[in-house]
């Protein structure tokens, strides 16, 4: 019989899937349902906050926030499925996926790849690490079931309005 934690660690792990899913189609497909509708743009903006960061000769904090906030979950799911490894061995993947997200883009012609971008996506995965060390001071043992049910709650809404989103677009 399965133990309590080997569940929630089961959850956990196809929660983080879902999220990686949701990450791809979001950064890499743009939200779009089909290739053909991918921008076909190639551009690359290696000093931070200026470039793809500036709408109007201002920089654009919502771009930068939306960017941190949909790298949050990332440093979440990697705290709770490693908890005991040290913060480098935490963020470094978190670096590596967001680096890999912009090489792709720009390969790919499909997006600009901006170190913005990188940093707010980085910075986004090390508030998530943050938010877990402190859960889990509060919270205690409690933390990973607590977790996983506000990240089941928020992975249904999320879907279901991807849903209307894809029923709206037929």
């Amino acid at each position: 019989m399965k133990t309590s934690n080997e569940t929630q660690k089961k959850i956990t792990k196809i929660l983080f899937i879902v999220y990686l899913l949701v990450l791809i189609w979001i950064i890499l497909f743009k939200m779009s349902f089909s290739i053909q509708d991918l921008p076909r743009f190639r551009g690359i903006n290696l000093i931070p906050f200026k470039g793809t960061a500036i709408v109007n000769n201002t920089l654009d904090y919502s771009e930068i926030l939306n960017n941190i906030l949909i790298f949050v979950p990332f440093g979440l799911y990697l705290s709770m499925l490693k908890p005991h490894e040290t913060f480098l061995k935490k963020i470094t993947p978190i670096a590596i996926v967001s680096l890999l997200f912009e090489s792709i883009q720009y390969i790919f012609a499909i997006g600009g790849t901006d170190i913005t971008d990188f940093i707010g996506n980085t910075l986004g995965g090390i508030i998530g690490i943050t938010i877990y060390f402190i859960a889990r001071k509060v919270l205690k043992k409690q933390t990973i079931k607590i977790i996983n049910i506000l990240a089941t709650i928020g992975t249904f809404g999320i879907l279901a309005l991807l849903l209307i989103l894809i029923l709206t677009n037929l």
